[in-house]
């Protein structure tokens, strides 16, 4: 793939279409693991023989001065307040992404998801002011409302739920959301003072961060400039100074690479090829990364040191918490300690679960096709697990120690809790309603509003095609199905549904994106039969040509595929994460009536086939 949506199918596609995906889930699953480490290692630590060795490394105190000038942090504040700038600035790029380019960018799509997290934010903040209505403790409220992002994902590997693709964007959609309640809670209600002079300043940086991406070179010095004195100005302000990374990474731009800088960079590297020399190396490198937004080229490079050192750094400053016998009762005493227990575990669990019931049912938004109320609930369940964050509110919003070691308890108890709950749930849930065998039966029913169906939609009979425009033996049953529909007339209701192998067919996906966006005008069928026709002519400035044959307003059909392309690689990405979920890998793969067809596809044995499914 080569236009200029190519870098988001890493997002929607399963890894199967994926090698990215996959590396990007073992990474995740990986700093899952490490942050659990350095949970276990600052609880040992801080329980050990050693544990005032702990305790002296988190209050020793790094610097330096310039003449008159010092400035100090401690080991613990130089992490709290400078490293875990960096995670809000992933976190930042992240949201950025998401609301540019991402999931957030189709409303009734992100309508769900962003219901269950302001509710998952809400919910839990109110059950814990039950526990806590007044007094110091109730100022800690913040603890509950953010979900750690990282354990969920582990937590979600480590339980393997059966088929847990769409549960994981889902998922992943509402961290994102929930993480803007956290920044917007912190900047907020956890700032005790401001001071006018450095807040102005901080306001000038932010213009001048903004007017970066008009310069011709040197953004990245600028940026990393101009953000670390936004950092200081806004440290002096007294706003906490983590929040100059959400700044600096929602003012960096995002885009998809274009298809011409693309086209561009392979006719360097054909020149290099022909006459390889230093500057075309140059021209092909720079090439390569300016079609390439500095979001996403961040994202890849800072990303993977937050989740592997930083976070887990965060963790072993901040999760050491003694458990000796009496920390430990005057904890199960405290309504501190329950309040954070009920308002994870319950309110994550019950607000999540409840808004997408009633969104659904309201119809204000809908689930991705083939995700459940059930899959959300066991997500709902692990999403109780607010580590990250909540330590990170503990630290700021409870001076005394003895409360702090409560919260902290607290927010163990609910993360092992909200684990075992979203196991519980998956595994029930799993053995009531046992799954079919992968890939014997249709997972997603034939919906009339959103398949392309050929024949009578309320048809006794189904016949159901996963293949792409790229692959030649769908071409050649296209004959075959027609031969079939004459046979069983209104009987029969044929339909479509993408599966482009893009390692044998590298045009296929773009071909499906085409043919979505022509649908979107009522033209899918008269478009796919101009890409049959043409199968050996699919690149992009094709497709218009085609467009245009086939009938589109190319207008509509240009702003549906480059400016507003979120619906239209929906379609596809769907109907290719069905086919992983079934274990789908080659084309053409049919369904009579739900069942998978084995065996050939001419027209006999189709016939064949639906006449004993006709039988059943």
């Amino acid at each position: 793939m080569t236009d200029s949506t190519t870098p988001r199918i890493v997002r929607l596609l399963p890894p199967r279409f994926s090698r990215e995906a996959k590396v990007t889930r073992t990474g995740e699953n990986t700093a899952a693991v490490l942050l659990l480490l350095a949970t276990v290692a600052a609880v040992l630590w801080a329980n050990s023989p050693w544990a005032q060795s702990y305790w002296t490394l988190l209050d020793t105190h790094v610097g330096f001065t310039f003449g008159d000038a010092r400035f100090e942090l401690t080991v613990k504040h130089l992490v709290n307040d400078g490293l875990m700038a960096f995670f809000f600035f992933i976190v930042g790029l992240e949201v950025k992404h998401e609301f540019a380019i991402g999931e957030l960018t189709e409303r009734a799509r992100a309508a769900v998801p962003v219901a269950a997290a302001i509710a998952g934010l809400a919910l839990p903040a109110a059950i814990f002011l039950l526990f806590n209505p007044s007094g110091e403790n109730a100022q800690a409220w913040g603890v509950v409302i953010s979900t750690d992002t990282a354990f969920l994902l582990g937590a979600l590997a480590i339980i393997k739920p059966k088929f847990p693709g769409r549960l994981r964007i889902f998922l992943l959609t509402l961290a994102v959301v929930d993480d803007i309640g956290a920044l917007g809670v912190i900047a907020l209600f956890y700032t005790e003072r401001i001071s006018v002079v450095p807040l102005v300043i901080s306001v000038f940086l932010v213009a001048a961060i903004a007017a970066v991406r008009l310069l011709p070179a040197g953004r990245g010095p600028a940026y990393a400039v101009l953000g670390f004195a936004l950092w200081v100005a806004l440290y002096l302000s007294g706003m906490h100074p983590t929040l100059a990374g959400v700044a600096v990474a929602l003012l960096i731009p995002v885009f998809s690479p274009e298809r011409t800088q693309v086209e561009e960079v392979v006719a360097r590297i054909r020149a290099f090829r022909q006459s390889p020399n230093s500057h075309y190396a140059r021209e092909v490198t720079r090439g390569l990364r300016d079609s390439i937004s500095i979001n996403e080229r961040l994202q890849m490079t800072v990303g993977p040191y937050v989740s592997f050192v930083v976070v887990p750094l965060f963790a072993l400053v901040n999760a050491g918490v003694m458990l000796d016998a009496e920390s430990v009762v005057a904890a199960l005493r405290s309504p501190l300690t329950w309040g954070i227990v009920a308002g994870l575990v319950i309110g994550k669990f019950v607000g999540i679960t409840a808004a997408t019931w009633l969104m659904q049912r309201s119809g204000a938004g809908e689930l991705a096709p083939g995700l459940s109320l059930r899959r959300v609930a066991g997500g709902a369940a692990l999403s109780g697990i607010g580590f990250t964050i909540s330590l990170f509110i503990v630290d700021i919003a409870i001076d005394d120690p003895v409360r702090r070691e409560q919260a902290i308890i607290g927010v163990l108890i609910a993360s092992v809790v909200a684990f075992v709950s979203g196991w519980a749930i998956f595994r029930i849930t799993d053995w009531i309603s046992p799954p079919e065998p992968v890939g014997m039966k249709l997972v997603r029913p034939v919906d009339p509003d959103r398949d392309h169906i050929k024949g009578n939609p309320d048809a006794p009979l189904t016949l159901v095609e996963y293949g792409d425009f790229e692959c030649p033996f769908c071409s050649v049953t296209t004959g075959a199905i027609e031969e079939v529909r004459t046979h069983f007339g209104n009987d029969l209701r044929y339909v479509w549904r993408h599966l482009p192998l893009e390692r044998a067919h590298p045009r296929a996906f773009d071909a499906a994106r085409a043919s979505e966006a022509a649908a979107l005008q009522g033209r899918f069928w008269e478009m796919a039969r101009e890409l049959f026709s043409h199968q050996d002519d699919l690149e992009w400035s094709d497709m218009y040509r085609y467009a245009v044959a086939a009938g589109c307003d190319i207008e509509r059909f240009d702003q549906d595929v480059r400016v507003h392309p979120s619906k239209v690689l929906h379609r596809v990405a769907d109907d290719a994460q069905d086919a992983e979920v079934m274990d789908l890998n080659s084309t053409p793969t049919f369904f009579v009536n739900g069942r998978r067809h084995t065996g050939p596809w001419d027209a006999a044995s189709l016939i064949r086939a639906l006449e004993a499914g006709r039988r059943r």
